[in-house]
């Protein structure tokens, strides 16, 4: 399993970073690093695209869904039939955003180890076309060291989290004073407030302790993120505008 991991995704995207770093005027490492993260990005756009709107089309079956639970509380058979008879309905396959995810991870892994591990490049994990550049800069913009702590630019990692998590994790439904509340919401509750506040911190602190280029990857990803979900918003309002009948004009 180690070997397919390095073979098929760690090595290739190793070679790929040093096939850009060498297109990079000067050899800085650190903007191969950030073309990397995007070329990644986009090649992965149609997998998050369709986890992200699996996941609003699961938002917008909460409101069913809870009717169910109530319902059917006392007979996890009946209630479990039930939701699935929701799923098939409306055209649902619950586990598929989850799939669409765990597809990423690996490649996400991945990039995790070249940036971690690759660094500085290792000849004998290149392919025989692939040679190292003649100008190497491992300081990122000319002051950045990638292989240390770098405490601003962790700060940054965690600023950016905070702005991704607010557009990736909805905001909690209004309370309902006739609904009763479960463990379950609860533990959405919960959640909820800790991905949006308590993980940005998290990153943060934990990108104090890492080198410069995994925090400079991370930082990368988030304002990908960040831009593509906004991007798909302003689409969707695009969209939602024009199936809107238009207005006639009033007859003078």
């Amino acid at each position: 399993m180690v070997a397919f991991f390095k073979i098929v995704l760690y090595q290739p995207l190793l070679n790929a970073l040093v096939l850009i770093t060498a297109l990079v005027p000067g050899g800085d490492v650190g903007v191969a690093i950030i073309f990397l993260t995007i070329v990644v990005k986009i090649l992965l756009i149609p997998l998050s695209t369709k986890a992200l709107e699996t996941q609003e089309k699961m938002r917008d079956l909460e409101p069913k869904l809870r009717v169910i639970r109530e319902k059917y509380k006392n007979d996890k058979r009946v209630q479990a039939e039930r939701t699935m008879e929701l799923y098939k309905t409306e055209g649902m396959n619950p586990l598929s955003g989850l799939m669409l995810t765990i597809i990423q991870i690996p490649i996400l892994i991945a990039l995790y180890f070249v940036f971690s591990h690759g660094l500085p490049f290792k000849p004998e994990l290149l392919y025989s076309f692939v040679h190292l550049p003649a100008q190497l800069q491992f300081l990122f913009l000319g002051f950045i060291d990638l292989a240390k702590e770098n405490y601003p630019l962790a700060i940054i990692s965690g600023v950016s989290q905070f702005f991704q998590m607010q557009l990736a994790v909805p905001p909690l439904p209004k309370k309902d004073a006739n609904h009763q509340k479960t463990l379950s919401d609860d533990f959405a509750r919960s959640m909820n407030m800790n991905m949006r506040y308590v993980m940005p911190v998290m990153i943060a602190i934990i990108g104090l302790k890492l080198p410069s280029a995994i925090v400079l990857y991370w930082v990368t990803n988030n304002l990908f993120m960040i831009g593509h979900e906004l991007i798909r918003r302003r689409k969707k309002r695009l969209a939602l505008a024009h199936q809107q009948p238009q207005r006639s004009k009033p007859t003078s």
